[in-house]
């Protein structure tokens, strides 16, 4: 199920699904995502919202990037991972944004449930 989240300290409607994503999913602030992101982009000399980027901060947090299996590439929904996966803390890629999903709901300004991932990155359960 969708849950209506927006961590940036202004509520501004902005391009920053990469930082949201990453402050719900490391349960972090959005100045502290913003932060490690621009930190790492700087490091990389590359944007903050490039994959490198993305994943090296979520590597650094104990979490395994997947490839979403192309069986139906265009019928595949966060929605449909959402309700395939009901446990966990999870980070999904579509190619244009990024979103957190937590114990079966995903957590965005907007409801894009919709979006088709091609990726994915778990955080192991110890």
């Amino acid at each position: 199920m969708w849950i209506y989240f927006n961590s940036n300290p202004a509520n501004r409607a902005v391009e920053d699904c990469t930082v949201r994503a990453l402050s719900k999913a490391l349960g972090i602030s959005w100045d502290e995502a913003h932060m490690e992101l621009s930190e790492a982009s700087r490091q990389m000399a590359t944007m903050m919202h490039d994959n490198s980027v993305i994943g090296a901060i979520l590597r650094q947090n104990g979490f395994y990037r997947y490839v979403i299996s192309n069986i139906c590439p265009a019928c595949y929904t966060i929605s449909d991972f959402c309700e395939d996966h009901p446990r966990g803390t999870y980070v999904l890629g579509t190619g244009t944004h990024v979103v957190a999903v937590k114990d079966g709901d995903w957590f965005d300004s907007w409801d894009s449930g919709q979006e088709i991932p091609t990726y994915y990155w778990s955080k192991k359960v110890k």
